[in-house]
């Protein structure tokens, strides 16, 4: 749910709505879907495979874990120039670009040492910043009448692509290096960028009409805004962290290996696909999302608490924590659309949660990275999520107690 100018536009001002055939919806969805699996994927790939390469660079596994908050502070900083590039360029030439961006990325993060790691990770985070922008805007544009389903999919999309790139890296880089196991995810997008060029053809990529800002009160001054930022700060905090460091965790608790390490973590992705879809229908049944959030943070608090205390069980307390880390993004973002007024209400809260948050998700996994090698073990950075997790579940009940604007 990115905080858009083009999120869905006001009376008296429009997207231009394509007419389509079932056959060419489809194309495009199947088109939408495939560049989703590149959003998240090459971000976690590192993942099962911090230890080799921080050994190759000749740098500490925080450093690399450091890679890994990149792209995510890029979507705090960068969204507004995203959705600028949006507005003058048009979508179609907007999600080509960002897969070609993403692409020169990998390319780059593998070519190397440090210094162009880090380069070649400031462009995919660059990158995937506009296509989180852009997908919500093309699920308004030629999917409203079924946006609910289409975002749910989107959703599973993301967590798909981080459980094949948890899975499969580690065994790729056994047999490779772990350089062409990184590039390897390439294909991905050269696959979505063909998909994408078929599915758009004869588009025109006219630009996108953003929507003024309405006058209204600041939204930092509104007590709700601010419980929906820690839920999202401690929620995105935590999934960053477990994320970089849960096969690492798995390898050092468990002695599994480095390719036992990483399917073990991919459970943890797998179930995201399950919360994705599932809160939505939870809720649709009218369930309350106080009633929901409060069921997602018991599995989230499951896994650090699991881990400490029965480490033996680590892949029900990853598929436990799976299912929430893939709801909970529902349950937050439609508290923020419960407690907006109106639309530009909505896009300033949405703008202040992400914003917070997703600095947060940046700091995560080096601050888990740099704990654990101060303290050489896995019970402070544990307690460490434990704590990002309680914020996030009080904060997040204070939220959903608060009675709705709408």
């Amino acid at each position: 749910m990115a905080s858009l100018r083009e999120s869905v536009p006001k009376e008296g001002h429009h997207i231009t709505t394509h007419a389509r055939s079932a056959s060419a919806a489809g194309l495009l969805l199947a088109a939408v879907l495939l560049y989703a699996l590149n959003l998240r994927g090459p971000i976690v790939a590192l993942a099962p495979v911090v230890d080799t390469v921080a050994a190759a660079l000749g740098v500490r596994p925080e450093t690399v874990g450091l890679l890994t908050g990149i792209p995510v502070l890029c979507f705090a900083l960068a969204a507004p120039f995203a959705s600028l590039l949006i507005a003058r360029a048009g979508l179609e030439r907007a999600v080509a670009l960002s897969l070609l961006v993403v692409f020169s990325g990998t390319a780059l993060r593998s070519a190397g040492g440090i210094e162009t790691a880090v380069a070649g990770t400031v462009l995919i985070g660059l990158g995937i910043t506009v296509g989180n922008v852009a997908v919500p805007v093309i699920i308004a544009r030629d999917f409203a009448h079924r946006a609910g389903a289409v975002t749910g999919m989107y959703t599973a999309a993301l967590n798909l692509g981080s459980v094949l790139t948890t899975l499969l890296t580690a065994p790729l880089a056994s047999a490779f290096g772990w350089r062409w196991a990184l590039v390897a995810w390439s294909l991905l997008m050269v696959a979505a960028g063909v998909l994408w060029r078929r599915a758009t053809a004869g588009q025109t990529s006219a630009p996108v009409v953003l929507v003024s800002e309405s006058t209204g009160g600041k939204v930092w001054r509104r007590p709700i805004a601010w419980f929906l930022t820690l839920t999202f700060a401690g929620q995105a905090f935590s999934y960053y962290a477990v994320t970089t460091w849960l096969p690492t965790i798995l390898g050092d608790l468990k002695g599994l290996s480095i390719e036992g390490a990483g399917g073990g973590a991919s459970l943890f992705q797998l179930a995201g696909i399950v919360g994705g879809i599932g809160v939505p229908l939870l809720v649709a049944r009218k369930a309350s999302l106080r009633t929901v959030f409060a069921g997602m943070s018991v599995l989230w608090l499951a896994l650090p608490a699991g881990l400490l205390l029965a480490p033996t069980l680590w892949p029900l307390w990853a598929l436990c924590a799976g299912v929430a880390q893939g709801g909970n993004f529902t349950v937050i973002f439609t508290l923020v659309v419960h407690h907006s007024a109106n639309q530009g209400d909505a896009r300033r809260m949405s703008a202040m949660v992400q914003a917070v948050g997703y600095a947060a998700a940046a700091v995560g996994p080096f601050a888990l990275g740099a704990v654990h090698s101060a303290v050489g073990g896995w019970t402070v950075p544990l307690f460490m999520v434990l704590g990002a997790l309680g914020v996030m579940t009080v904060a997040g009940l204070l939220s959903a107690s608060i009675r709705s604007v709408r």
